[in-house]
């Protein structure tokens, strides 16, 4: 068999896809960073809670808007071209929060990076089509979900204590330097199809094609069936709530109201996200098995409301507090049924469009619910300082955390009223 007619050895698909997945895990990373150094940032940038829920907030509000952008660069420059501009310009972000004097080069630099990272997923999901055959796809969906969590770890307990013994500035210039130097790596090394290599791609034919119809008349026509609406809004509230707790408040909560180091804080919410991670593939394989969307959904929208009331207002002791995090980070992972579901709700034609729109929903909640909070607590503050930093109490927090609570209510009130597709294209 010629080379021209053989597929590329899974080391060198692995390795090809691993660097994509290298800037997932780093916009995984990226995401909860802020909350290990809550205490370092109120006091460099002179800042209450709603400020810096907004420092943190701006990588969310580029996320968010490249979504549907990105679905164009990935088609018209290729996954190549898009990491290595992705990870280059999260290099230029990451080194301007780092070295930022006030608080509006830090939220630039956020602002920066949360765009640069906004690629990551798109793209590496176009390479596993090129690179991987179909029966594997799958699989580099779930690898995918399991390098940003090891993402969203490494910023917890490791982060905190590289902040401890360097400084939250040069750690930060330290993954600024990865940054560049992934880009290089991406650049010399990535390949959008093996075909470019003398292999065989497993990508169709027509995957190969030019495609660049109106981009904006796709978004029009999937935002007219009201599952899109439905699914697009349902995750600010079930996503949104763990990306708030575990990706900026939680870590500061459990050190102001239950007396934890920050180290200790950051691990309980580095388990928070592996919850969340484990729950998304289990609830969608349990909802394929079903043959429907909707029981599951919402069995597990009413399981996590119940799990972060009795976080929020019954208070219970820290190991029970663990164990109902882990249980409502879980249920909150049947946020993945619906970008299966939507895309069973629009015409084939759509689905893509689709799958960027829903994509935005749980970044959305990250990006309203910290700033949100953040506000509250700076209501309910009561004037007290350690080191320069506000120090909120109890009550501040159980305000503060009752938004997402009702943004939990509100997502629930939405799938009631979806449509079931019955794991089923419908439309």
């Amino acid at each position: 068999m010629t080379p021209a007619n053989r597929y590329p050895a899974a080391s060198l698909a692995w390795t090809i896809w691993g660097l994509g997945a290298l800037l997932y895990l780093i916009a995984f990373f990226q995401r909860v960073a802020p909350a290990v150094m809550t205490d370092q940032l109120m006091v460099e940038f002179a800042l209450g809670a709603a400020a810096l829920g907004n420092l943190s907030a701006f990588y969310f509000y580029s996320y968010v808007a490249m979504q549907i952008p990105t679905g164009i660069l990935a088609d018209r420059w290729g996954p190549r071209r898009l990491l290595t501009a992705g990870a280059a310009v999260g290099a230029v972000g990451s080194l301007l929060f780092a070295l930022a004097p006030t608080l509006f080069w830090a939220n630039a630099g956020r602002l920066l990076v949360g765009a640069s990272v906004s690629v990551a997923f798109v793209a590496m999901m176009k390479l596993a089509a090129h690179w991987f055959a179909p029966r594997q796809y799958g699989l580099a969906t779930g690898m995918a979900l399991f390098v940003g969590i090891v993402g969203g770890v490494a910023g917890g307990v490791p982060l905190r204590i590289a902040v401890e013994a360097f400084g939250w500035r040069p750690v930060m210039v330290g993954a600024a330097v990865v940054c560049g130097l992934l880009a290089v790596l991406i650049w010399t090394r990535v390949r959008n199809d093996p075909a470019e290599l003398g292999y065989t791609s497993h990508a169709p034919a027509d995957a190969h094609a030019s495609q660049h119809g109106s981009i904006w008349h796709s978004v029009r026509d999937a935002l007219s069936y009201r599952n899109v609406w439905i699914v697009l809004l349902a995750p600010i509230g079930v996503a949104g709530s763990v990306l708030t707790f575990a990706g900026l408040w939680g870590v500061p909560y459990f050190r102001q109201v239950h007396g934890l180091d920050t180290k200790t804080a950051a691990a309980i919410t580095s388990v928070l996200l592996v919850a969340w991670a484990l729950g998304g593939p289990v609830l969608a394989a349990a909802s394929e098995r079903l043959g429907r969307r909707k029981p599951i959904y919402i069995a597990c929208v009413i399981v996590a409301l119940i799990c972060w009331a009795i976080v929020y207002y019954v208070v219970p002791p820290l190991p029970v507090m663990i164990a109902v995090l882990i249980v409502g980070g879980f249920a909150s992972g049947a946020m993945i049924i619906g970008f299966a579901w939507a895309r069973e709700s629009v015409p084939a034609r759509l689905m893509g469009t689709t799958a960027g729109i829903c994509n935005m929903g749980p970044l959305l909640g990250g990006m309203l619910l910290q700033p949100g909070v953040g506000w509250l607590l700076d209501r309910y503050w009561q004037g007290e300082m350690v080191g320069g930093a506000r120090v909120y109490d109890a009550a501040a927090y159980q305000a503060g955390f009752t938004l997402m609570f009702a943004c939990v209510i509100a997502s629930l009130l939405l799938i009631l009223l979806a449509r079931e597709t019955h794991c089923r294209q419908s439309a």
